[in-house]
């Protein structure tokens, strides 16, 4: 599994990207958050990310947000590190911006792999809801969709209601055939 790595000091960058090679994990190194954010759209999807909190410019809480707005995109287990912003009021306002986990500084080993095996288990949990909300439950006669209410409606309906999809009806060869006999 890929981990993106945002750590502004060099020292606890080659330290945190040492143990993870260690811990068999691939990494992607960033200087700042926006060198991470650059590298989140073209480093082949990593599914953690492991920031400090503390950047120049984009700090990790920001790169947290930017994460967490992105629509559509797989979901992310997002690690920060902190030495300076510790106590229940920070981790709540991390908490409640998308933060994940947290770990202090200096880096324990032993907590960074648990925390990864935490977020490798939380990865794959949520590709397994994904898969499952593509399941459309449908009535194996009429064709109609159930939705969470528990009501059949038309697969047009449904899915207009769903996504931006639009429909454009014809009528294709074989059921033309079947129906316009001319």
């Amino acid at each position: 599994m890929k981990v993106l790595v945002a750590e502004d000091d060099r020292t606890s960058r080659a330290l945190l990207q040492g143990s993870l090679l260690k811990l068999g994990y691939e990494v992607i190194e960033a200087v700042d958050g926006a060198s991470a954010w650059d590298a989140l759209a073209r480093a082949g999807a990593p599914r953690i990310i492991v920031s400090d909190w503390v950047m120049p410019d984009t700090d990790g809480l920001e790169l947290c947000r930017r994460v967490r707005a992105r629509k559509d995109a797989p979901y992310v287990y997002f690690i920060l590190l902190t030495g300076k912003m510790l106590g229940a009021g920070h981790y709540a306002k991390a908490m409640d911006d998308g933060v994940d986990d947290f770990l202090t500084k200096p880096l324990d080993i032993d907590a960074l792999r648990i925390r990864l095996r935490v977020a490798e288990r939380i990865v794959q949990l949520t590709e397994r809801v994904r898969t499952l909300e593509g399941i459309l439950p449908m009535c194996a006669y009429c064709r109609r969709i159930r939705d969470e209410k528990g009501s059949y409606q038309s697969l047009e309906d449904f899915v207009s209601v769903k996504t931006p999809a639009q429909f454009s009806h014809g009528v294709c060869p074989e059921c033309a055939k079947k129906h316009f006999s001319e």
